[in-house]
C-alpha cells in the first residue's frame, strides 16, 4: 500500500512514545487518525487535543467508521500488543495492510537520508541531541524520537528537510526495518534476552543492523564494543568515545555546575563545546551527536550554538528541583549499565552530599537476568528505596521480586522495600538531600507531586 493511497492510520497500541511520534506525522499530515491505548495518560491526553480519537477498552466496536476500510486504512502495531488483541485480530481477519512503527519508520529511511542512532543505552539522548543540532542549522531535519525533547515539547520534529532522525530500537529486531544513511551505536550490553535468548544472539543483531547502512554513508561506533560491525562497501567507519577515537572530547572541565569541553573531530575541531544541560554522560553522548551533525554539513558555530541551547529530554536525566537545600531529579535508567552511568554522573556532580534513590524495576526477565548487575550499579548510591516490579508485557515469574536485588545491595548501602503506592507518603515523612527516581515504569508519574512536597518542605 502506498502511503499516498490511504485516508486513515489506525494505532493499536497508541500512547507508547515511540508510536505516539508516528501518530503525530499522520496527524500533521491531515490523515484520520485513531486507535487503542490500555489506559489513558498524559501522552495520549495530548494526543486527543491534537487531533486524534483514542478508546481505553479492548473492543471491536469502539473503531472509527473511518478506519473500517482495509483499502484506505493503514493499521500500526506495536510488538507489546499480544497476537490475540481483539481489534488486530479485526484488521487482520478483513485483509487490512498492519505494519510495526518500525517498518512505517523504515519506508522514511527509503525517502529520506535517516540519520539512526542505536544501542542498549544513550540512544534517547544522542538521538534528541543530534535532532536539536540539526534541526537549529541550515541542514534542518525530521526526527522520530523515543522521548519528549524539552527544546520542542515533543518526541517529533516535522520540516521540508531530506534528513530524518531516527532513534533505533533493538527490541524485537525492529531497527532490521531500518535503511540508515548514516548512524551512531552507542552501546550493545545485552537487554532484551526475553526475545533474544543469548548474548550472541544479540550481538549477532547488531552486526546485521550494520549490513543496512546504505552506501556512500557512515557507522559511528563507539569504540571498544564486543560486537563486529559488517558494513557494505563505501560505508565509511568511524569511532568514538569520551576521549579516544575519531571523534573525542578534550579539554573537559566539570566545576560550578558548569560542563565545557572541547570537540576533536577529523574533519574540524570545536573548541569551546559547553553543555546544556551539563550531565557527565552527556559528554560522550554530545560527541557522537556533534560527529553525525558535521558529518552532515553543520559547521562549527552551529554545533556550539545546538549544544548550548540543548535542553535535554523528559526522564532523562530530568531534573525537577535543584537548589541548595534539595535535588530531585528523574531518570529512564532501566537497565544495569544505564544506572550505573546515572549513578556515576550523580557522583561526580554532588561529591559530598547523600543520595537517594527509589528504584522501580521493570520486567520481570530483565530483574532475573540482571539483579545482581542491579544491585552492583544501585549500591553506588547512599540509600536504594525499591518498589515492586513493573511487569510492562509481562506476567509474573515465580521466585523474581525486588527482593533479589535488594539482597545483593552491598553492606553499608541503607536499602527499603516498599509499596509504590506508598512512595508519596514516604516523601512526605522524610527529608532527602539528594533523590532521583529511576525506572522505565510508571512511577514517574510521582515526580511532580513528589517536586511538589519536596519543595513545600
Amino acid at each position: 500500500m502506498e502511503l499516498r493511497e490511504i485516508t486513515s492510520v489506525y494505532f493499536v497500541g497508541a500512547g507508547g512514545i515511540g508510536m505516539s511520534a508516528i501518530a503525530r506525522y499522520f496527524i500533521r499530515k491531515g490523515f484520520v487518525v485513531a486507535g487503542y491505548d490500555k489506559t489513558p495518560s498524559p501522552l495520549t491526553r495530548q494526543l486527543e487535543k491534537e487531533g486524534m480519537l483514542i478508546h481505553y477498552e479492548e473492543n471491536v466496536e469502539a473503531i472509527p467508521q473511518a478506519c473500517r476500510n482495509p483499502k484506505q486504512t493503514l493499521v500500526v502495531y506495536t510488538p507489546a500488543v499480544p497476537a490475540t488483541h481483539q481489534e488486530l485480530v479485526y484488521f487482520q481477519e478483513r485483509g487490512f495492510e498492519i505494519l510495526k512503527r518500525a517498518q512505517v519508520l523504515g519506508t522514511l529511511t527509503r525517502t529520506h537520508k535517516g540519520l539512526c542512532v542505536a544501542g542498549t543505552h544513550g540512544k534517547t539522548s544522542t538521538s534528541t541531541m543530534c535532532a536539536h543540532i540539526m534541526h537549529q542549522s541550515q541542514a534542518d531535519c525530521n526526527a522520530f524520537l523515543g522521548g519528549i525533547s524539552k527544546n520542542y515539547g515533543t518526541n517529533y520534529i516535522l520540516s521540508p528537510s531530506d534528513f530524518v532522525v531516527i532513534e533505533a530500537d533493538e527490541f524485537d529486531r525492529s531497527f532490521h526495518w531500518l535503511r540508515p544513511w548514516m548512524t551512531v551505536i552507542t552501546s550493545t550490553d545485552p537487554d532484551h534476552l526475553d526475545i533474544y535468548g543469548t548474548k550472541e544472539a544479540y550481538l549477532e543483531s547488531f552486526r546485521h543492523y550494520t549490513t543496512l547502512i546504505q552506501p556512500g554513508g557512515a557507522l559511528i561506533i563507539h569504540k571498544g564494543l564486543e560486537m563486529k560491525a559488517d558494513v557494505q562497501d563505501g560505508v565509511h567507519i568511524y569511532e568514538y568515545s569520551l576521549d579516544e577515537g575519531d571523534f573525542h572530547a578534550e579539554n573537559i572541565k566539570i566545576e560550578n555546575g558548569e560542563i565545557t569541553f572541547d570537540f576533536a573531530s577529523p574533519i574540524e575541531n570545536v573548541a569551546g563545546i559547553r553543555l546544556g544541560q551539563p550531565v557527565p554522560i552527556n559528554i560522550e553522548n554530545g560527541v557522537a551527536a556533534m560527529a553525525m551533525a558535521q558529518l552532515n554539513g553543520c559547521s562549527a558555530e552551529e554545533l556550539r550554538y545546538g549544544m548550548k541551547t540543548y535542553a535535554g529530554v523528559d526522564r532523562r536525566f530530568d531534573f525537577k528541583v535543584r537548589d541548595s537545600r534539595h535535588v530531585l531529579l528523574s531518570d529512564y535508567a532501566h537497565h544495569p549499565k544505564e544506572i550505573y552511568q546515572s549513578a556515576k554522573s550523580m557522583r561526580e556532580l554532588y561529591k559530598d552530599r547523600k543520595i537517594t534513590a527509589i528504584f522501580q524495576p521493570h520486567l520481570y526477565t530483565r530483574t532475573r537476568d540482571f539483579y545482581k548487575d542491579f544491585a552492583d550499579a544501585l549500591s553506588q548510591l547512599d540509600e536504594v528505596i525499591l518498589t515492586e516490579i513493573y511487569p510492562a508485557r509481562e506476567q509474573p515469574i515465580p521466585g523474581v521480586t525486588s527482593q533479589l536485588i535488594y539482597d545483593h545491595l552491598a553492606e553499608g548501602v541503607e536499602k527499603s522495600i516498599i509499596r509504590k503506592d506508598d512512595v508519596l507518603d514516604l516523601v512526605r515523612n522524610r527529608d532527602f538531600d539528594v533523590l532521583i527516581v529511576l525506572g522505565a515504569g510508571d512511577l514517574d508519574n510521582y515526580t511532580n507531586e513528589i517536586a511538589d512536597i519536596i519543595k513545600n518542605k
